[in-house]
């Protein structure tokens, strides 16, 4: 049956998830999976529990003005306030070949 699939990809690695919750200033709550991978040049994956929204997010990400307001549909506040916990989570991004 799968032989009419074309992989362009299937691997299995070991990866990190850190399991948080939190209520912001404005009382907006968050459960939040973050996974510590090797793929994705050093960026997290953050998975929102609550809405199942998930993103690859880097620092260069949360720079980027309405980034996480898409993503996650949230107001400018919320988003503000998510993106301060994630600058002490997410690292800089490792461009590599």
């Amino acid at each position: 049956m799968l032989h009419d699939f074309d992989f362009m990809s299937d691997t299995t690695e070991e990866t990190s998830t850190r399991f948080v919750t939190f209520i912001t200033p404005s009382l907006k709550r968050f459960d939040l999976a973050v996974t510590t991978t090797n793929r994705f040049y050093g960026k997290k994956l953050v998975t929102d529990l609550q809405a199942g929204r998930t993103a690859i997010i880097g620092s260069d990400d949360l720079e980027e003005e309405g980034y996480l307001e898409h993503v996650f549909k949230l107001t400018e506040e919320e988003a503000e306030e998510l993106n301060q916990f994630l600058q002490l989570v997410v690292g800089t991004v490792n461009f590599t070949d």
